[in-house]
């Protein structure tokens, strides 16, 4: 299979963004599709570092903005919404450009997973239980499930149980998918960072996002957003902090501290794909751009 689209992955801070920008820039043919589980969200900007309304003025940026924060918003829905979006890109004779990173999102994308459907009266009964509870439900129905999710993530294990009850097959059987990495029609570039600079990255942009305004976003929002917008990153320990519950030095410091483990676990999921070329720097992430134009150009 001839890769016709692109992707541009990595952890969180890397500048993928910043790169896709001007990778549209420089190729022309080029239309940035995000791939990032928050940014579907309306109103959630400075927190997620969403493309501000002058770079989707020059450049097309697609699967912005497609739900309110107190919606449900699904993988599969995800799936179908990106699906119309790059059916379009190729009917104006442009490429896609993926820029996220979400995992997930990327290869149900990129490989086309089958995802389970949705059984709301099964979740709506689990809501009520106890996230001990759920998870140790879990472990007897789907060990397998129960073992990759872990205790702490109450939101997967309920959508794990939900699958499993309401399909009546294991959720970890919808996974084999997963794991295997077929020839695709997307060209995969991902952006290597050593973990100390990527650290670093990660305060600086959270204080930028503070001097933009992002506690003033979180409390804008804060009436409206489901359990699942409220766990975004730097939301949740910012409302603690507008909660009277910590300072803002230390919400500061549990929002970075959660966002170096996301970050640890995105490349832990895309070092899986033996698909992806990787481009690293120790410096600054744009001097990959000359790299990243010389493997895209054609």
């Amino acid at each position: 299979m001839t890769p016709r689209h692109l992707a541009l992955v990595g952890p969180t801070a890397s500048s993928k963004s910043a790169l896709a920008f001007e990778v549209a820039r420089a190729l022309g043919d080029v239309e940035i599709v995000s791939v990032d589980s928050m940014q579907v969200y309306r109103g959630m900007d400075i927190g997620t570092a969403k493309a501000t309304n002058a770079e989707r003025a020059e450049i097309p940026h697609h699967l912005l903005d497609l739900a309110e924060p107190d919606e449900r918003f699904s993988v599969a829905r995800f799936q179908e919404e990106a699906h119309r979006a790059i059916a379009a890109i190729e009917d104006r004779g442009h490429r896609a450009l993926l820029v996220g990173g979400t995992g997930l999102y990327l290869q149900a994308i990129v490989d086309r997973l089958a995802l389970p459907g949705e059984w709301p009266e099964v979740r709506e009964q689990l809501e009520g239980t106890g996230t001990d509870g759920l998870y140790e439900q879990l472990t007897t129905l789907d060990p397998q499930a129960a073992a990759r999710i872990g205790p702490a993530n109450r939101r997967r294990v309920v959508r794990a149980l939900e699958v499993t009850i309401g399909s009546g097959r294991p959720f970890s059987s919808f996974g084999p998918g997963l794991d295997a990495f077929p020839p695709s029609r997307f060209r995969l570039t991902g952006v290597w960072l050593p973990r100390a600079a990527l650290a670093r990255r990660i305060d600086s942009r959270l204080r930028a996002q503070l001097d933009a305004g992002f506690v003033e976003e979180a409390v804008a929002l804060e009436p409206r957003m489901s359990p699942t917008a409220r766990q975004a990153l730097g939301y949740k320990e910012l409302l603690d902090y507008v909660a009277g519950e910590c300072s803002l030095e230390e919400a500061f410091e549990t929002a970075a501290k959660r966002t170096r483990a996301f970050s640890r676990r995105q490349r832990m999921w895309f070092r899986r794909d033996p698909r992806i070329t990787w481009l690293g720097t120790s410096g600054d992430p744009l001097d990959l751009l000359p790299a990243l134009l010389g493997n895209w150009k054609q």
